[in-house]
C-alpha cells in the first residue's frame, strides 16, 4: 500500500503561508521488497505502468502502487540498466546495459522482441514513439560513441545505420515525434527523424572546476516542438520552429531550426526535469554537504521561467532513504505528462507527486485552519468533481473551530450561509451553541420562515435564553419571531416565573405581546395601560379591538389623546353617545373628542356642551363658534359668558337676541373700544342705535373727538354737531370738524362719482345696441323660413320675396306672417295660435 508522504517532504516556507502545490506518496508493496534486494538504476513511466531498472540488471514491470504486474519479467542484463523506453501505446520495452545489449521486449506479443549485441558501452536506448503502430515504426536508437537507428528489415531482421557521429559518448536520447534530442561530452544536438539530418548543436558552457561529463544531461519534450534541458546547473528551453521561405531561399538549410528561448542558472545540481502547465519542475541536489560531508536532501522545485531568469514557486525538501550516500546522478526524475504525475527515483526509494487535487487542496486548508478558502474552492469549483468534502462537511467543520475560538457571532453567520434554510442541517449545529449559552449569537441566523422553520424547542431554548440573560432582546426577538414557530403558552409561563423575580417593565411588556399572540386581547390592553405603553394603539388597530375599549376611554386619552381622539372617529365602532358619556368625568377629554368630533360632524351635535367646554378650556375659539352655530341655547350661552365675562362674546350674543343696546353699552363701558362701538352700529345700521352711542359719548369730549373723526364714513354728522353744547371744551376740535367734513364731502363726491359713471355707461350701452341692431346681418344657404321651414335663400329668383328678422334671429318670408305678428312664432307660440 501506499505510505504517507508526512515525513517525505518540508516547505522551506511556512505551511500557514503557502499553498504546496504537490502532494507526496511512497511506493510500496512489491517494490519494498524490490528495493531491499537491490538498487534501482532507472526508471521510464507509462499511464499503464511503471519501468523500473535495478543495479542487477533487472527490469520490473509494476503498477503504479508498487505492485508486480507481469508473471514473466522482461529478459535481464547481466549489470545495472542503464536506460528503459516505452513506446507511446505501452506494449514495448527497450533497455541497454554496460553488457553492450539492447533488449526490445514486447508485452503482448514477442513477434518484434529483439536481442542486439552492440559490444560496446550503451548509455542509453529511444524506441520509436509509434513502434507498435506499422512496420515502418518498428525502429529504436542506440548512443554510444555514435547515433545508430536500428530498424526492422522486410524479412524481420535487423538494419542498423548510424546516424552521426558523436562528440563523444552520448549520454542521453530523448524521441519526441519527429525530433530526436542526444547529449555529447560538449552539448545537446537536435535531429530531425524525417529529414535525416542535424538542427545543429547547443554547446554547453564549461564550469570551472565541474567536469560536465560526470553530470546526467536530462532530457524532456514538452511537446512535439519544445524541447527542456537540465544539466549541471543549468537550464535551458528550446523551441523548435520552421524557418521562414527567405531563410531557405538564400543557402541550403534545414527546415527546421532549434532556437533557445530561456537559460537561467540554478543554485544547485540538476537531476531531473519536467514540464507543469506552463513552469518547470526540477529536480535538484543541494551543492554543499552537511557538517559530516554528506549530501544534503535532495529538493524537488516548481519554477516560473522568463527570458533568462525563474522565480520559485514552491520548493519541497525530500527524504528519500539513504539521501546522505547519494549523489546527482542517483536520481531520476520521470513525469506522465497526460496527468501531470511525477516520479522520483532513488537507489532505494521511489516516491510519486502529483499536484494537489481539489481534495487535496481542500484538506490541507482545513489543516491549516483556513477554511474560507476551503469554502471558496468548494464554491467555485468550475464544475470539476470534489469527492471527499461538501460544502456542509466544510461548514461544520469551521463552525466548530470558530466555536473553539469563542467567535459566536461569526459561527451564526457561517451557519446562514453554509445551511441557509435546512432545518435538518440546523438543528444538529444549534446544539452546540446551547452547550456554550451561545444561544443568543446565533439567533439571528435562523431560520424564520414557516417554509423552512425549526423544531419549536430550538427557538424556545432560545427564547428562554434571551430571557435568562437579555431582556432587552428578549423583548425584541418577541416582536420580531414569528408566535406560530414556538409553544406561546410555554414562554408565557416561563416568563410569569421570571417576573416574581424580576419585575421589569420590558417582561410585562413582553406579556402583553404574548397574550395578544393568544389573542387574550383583554390581558394585553391591560397590561399596555399599565405600563402606559403606546404600542396600545398599535394593538388596537392591528386586531381591530376598536368596540371593546370603552370602558379604557379615560386611560387611553391620558396616555395619548389624540391617538385616542383618531381611534374613535377612524372606525366609529362607539357611538359618539356613548363616548361623551364615558368622558364627562374628564370635561378637558371630553373638550378633546367633541373638538374633533364636530370637524367631522355637521349635524351640529353636542354644540351645547362645546360652548362651555369652549369657554372652559380654548376661549379663542368660543366667538368663532357662537358666530357660525346655531345650534345652542343663546341664553346658556350668554349666561357661561357672563359668569366668565367674556365681553366681546356678550357682545356678539346680545346683538343676536336684539338686546343692541346693552351691547353697546358692554362695549363702550366694559371694552371702551370707540371703533368697534362704530362698527358695531354700522353693522346692525339702527339709527336709534347711532343715537344711543352719540348720547354716550356727547358727556365725554375725548369721545366726542374720536365720533367727529370717524363718524363721517358712516352717517351725516349733523346729529352728532347738534347735540355739543357750546360751552364744551372739545380737544382737537377744529381739526377734527375739518377731518369730518372732509371724510363726509369724500363720500358726497364718491356717490355722485359713481352715478355719473352709472349715467354715462347707460348711455354708452345703449347707443352700441342700437348701433348693433341696425347693423345688416348675414345669410347663409342653410337658413331656412321659421314658418314655412323653406330654404330662404333659392336658386329660382322669382320665389325670393321679402324677409323679417326677429331679435332672436329667426327669420321668416313676409307672406309667411300674419300681418298683425309683432314676434317670433317659434319663440312666442302663443302670438302663433292666435
Amino acid at each position: 500500500m501506499s505510505e504517507s508522504n508526512d515525513c517525505m517532504s518540508d516547505s522551506e516556507y511556512s505551511e500557514d503561508e503557502i499553498e504546496p502545490k504537490l502532494k507526496y506518496v511512497r511506493l510500496g508493496n512489491d517494490l519494498k521488497k524490490i528495493l531491499n534486494k537491490t538498487s534501482a538504476t532507472c526508471i521510464a513511466v507509462h499511464t499503464k505502468f511503471i519501468c523500473l531498472g535495478s543495479h542487477l540488471g533487472i527490469i520490473y514491470v509494476l503498477d503504479h502502487e508498487g505492485n508486480n504486474v507481469l508473471s514473466q519479467r522482461p529478459k535481464a542484463h547481466s549489470v545495472s540498466v542503464n536506460h528503459i523506453s516505452i513506446d507511446k501505446n505501452g506494449d514495448y520495452i527497450a533497455s541497454c546495459s554496460d553488457d553492450g545489449r539492447v533488449y526490445v521486449h514486447g508485452l503482448l506479443s514477442t513477434e518484434n522482441n529483439y536481442n542486439l549485441n552492440v559490444a560496446r558501452l550503451v548509455k542509453t536506448v529511444a524506441l520509436d514513439p509509434n513502434y507498435c503502430k506499422s512496420p515502418s515504426n518498428k525502429r529504436f536508437i542506440t548512443g554510444d560513441d555514435k547515433l545508430t537507428l536500428h530498424e526492422r528489415t522486410f524479412l524481420g531482421g535487423l538494419k542498423s545505420t548510424v546516424l552521426l557521429e558523436s562528440e563523444g559518448l552520448v549520454g542521453s536520447l530523448c524521441w519526441g515525434d519527429n525530433f530526436l534530442a542526444l547529449s555529447s561530452s560538449i552539448g545537446v544536438r537536435v535531429y530531425d527523424m524525417n529529414a535525416r539530418c542535424s538542427l545543429g548543436l547547443i554547446k554547453w558552457e564549461e564550469h570551472p572546476g565541474v567536469l560536465i561529463d560526470k553530470f546526467r544531461c536530462n532530457l524532456r519534450w514538452a511537446n512535439s516542438r519544445t524541447l527542456l534541458i537540465g544539466w549541471v546547473d543549468t537550464v535551458r528551453v528550446c523551441i523548435i520552429r520552421k524557418r521562414s521561405n527567405v531563410e531557405l531561399a538564400v543557402r541550403a538549410l534545414p527546415e527546421y531550426l532549434v532556437d533557445p528561448v530561456s537559460t537561467f542558472q540554478t543554485e544547485f545540481y540538476i537531476s531531473g526535469i519536467a514540464p507543469l502547465d506552463q513552469q518547470l519542475v526540477l529536480l535538484g541536489v543541494p551543492k554543499e554537504q552537511d557538517e559530516n560531508n554528506k549530501s544534503l536532501r535532495p529538493q524537488l522545485y516548481i519554477v516560473e521561467y522568463k527570458d533568462n531568469d525563474y522565480s520559485d514557486i514552491c520548493t519541497d525538501s525530500l527524504t528519500l532513504r539513504g539521501y546522505q550516500e547519494y549523489s546527482v546522478n542517483d536520481y531520476h526524475l520521470d513525469v506522465l505528462l497526460e496527468e501531470n504525475v511525477f516520479f522520483i527515483v532513488a537507489p532505494k526509494d521511489v516516491v510519486i507527486a502529483s499536484p494537489y487535487d481539489l481534495d487535496d487542496r481542500i484538506q490541507w486548508f482545513i489543516q491549516h485552519n483556513k477554511y474560507k478558502e476551503a469554502l471558496e474552492i468548494l464554491e467555485h469549483n468550475d464544475g470539476r468533481t470534489i469527492h471527499k468534502h461538501t460544502v456542509q462537511s466544510v461548514g461544520i467543520d469551521y463552525l466548530d473551530f470558530l466555536l473553539s475560538r469563542c467567535m459566536y457571532d461569526d459561527a451564526g453567520k457561517l451557519g446562514l450561509d453554509i445551511f441557509e434554510k435546512n432545518p435538518s442541517l440546523w438543528e444538529d449545529q444549534i446544539y452546540k451553541f446551547a452547550s456554550a449559552h451561545q444561544l443568543r449569537a446565533v439567533s439571528p441566523y435562523i431560520p424564520r420562515t414557516l417554509e423552512s422553520k425549526l423544531n419549536p424547542h430550538i427557538y424556545e431554548m432560545i427564547l428562554f435564553e434571551y430571557l435568562k440573560f437579555d431582556g432587552q432582546g428578549f423583548l425584541q426577538l418577541i416582536k420580531e419571531l414569528n408566535h406560530q414557530l414556538y409553544n406561546v403558552s410555554a414562554v408565557i409561563n416561563a416568563v410569569l416565573d421570571h417576573v416574581l423575580t424580576n419585575k421589569q417593565d420590558i417582561f410585562v411588556e413582553a406579556l402583553a405581546i404574548l397574550y395578544s399572540y393568544e389573542q387574550k386581547y383583554d390581558i394585553s390592553l391591560s397590561m399596555y395601560l399599565k405600563l402606559k405603553h403606546k404600542d396600545v394603539f398599535t394593538l388596537i388597530q392591528k386586531h381591530n379591538l376598536h368596540s371593546v375599549i370603552h370602558d379604557m376611554l379615560i386611560d387611553l386619552m391620558d396616555l395619548d389623546y389624540k391617538k385616542t381622539v383618531a381611534l374613535l372617529l377612524e372606525k366609529n365602532n362607539i357611538s359618539s353617545e356613548k363616548i361623551v358619556e364615558k368622558l364627562r368625568p374628564s370635561p378637558l377629554h371630553l373638550y378633546r373628542y367633541l373638538d374633533e368630533f364636530d370637524k367631522k360632524n355637521t349635524k351640529g351635535e353636542y354644540h351645547k356642551e362645546l360652548v362651555s367646554l369652549y369657554a372652559m378650556f380654548d376661549r379663542s375659539k368660543l366667538l368663532p363658534f357662537l358666530k357660525k352655530s346655531d345650534r345652542y341655547l343663546i341664553q346658556e350661552a350668554l349666561d357661561i359668558c357672563q359668569k366668565k365675562k367674556y365681553y366681546p362674546e356678550m357682545v356678539f350674543l346680545l346683538g343676536r337676541m336684539g338686546n343692541t343696546k346693552e351691547a353697546l353699552d358692554l362695549i363702550i363701558n366694559e371694552l371702551k373700544d370707540m371703533q368697534y362701538a362704530i362698527s358695531f352700529c354700522f353693522e346692525h345700521d339702527d339709527s336709534d342705535l347711532w343715537d344711543d352711542l352719540i348720547d354716550h359719548c356727547i358727556s365725554k369730549p375725548e369721545c366726542v373727538t374720536f365720533l367727529l373723526q370717524s363718524i363721517g364714513n358712516y352717517i351725516d354728522p349733523t346729529a352728532l354737531i347738534m347735540k355739543i353744547k357750546g360751552d364744551m371744551q372739545i380737544p382737537g376740535l377744529r381739526s377734527s370738524l375739518v377731518k369730518m367734513l372732509n371724510q363726509y364731502n369724500l363720500q358726497v363726491s364718491v356717490q355722485e362719482g359713481c352715478k355719473k359713471i352709472l349715467v354715462s355707461d347707460y348711455f354708452n350701452l345703449q347707443k352700441k345696441l342700437v348701433s348693433i341692431r341696425q347693423q345688416g346681418t348675414s345669410l347663409s344657404s342653410d337658413e331656412v323660413c321659421g314658418a314655412c321651414h323653406y330654404k330662404i335663400i333659392q336658386a329660382d329668383m322669382s320665389r325670393i320675396g321679402d324677409l323679417i328678422m326677429f331679435n332672436c334671429k329667426h327669420i321668416f318670408h313676409k307672406k309667411c306672417l300674419e300681418s298683425q305678428a309683432a314676434s317670433c312664432v317659434v319663440c312666442s307660440p302663443a302670438e302663433k295660435m292666435n
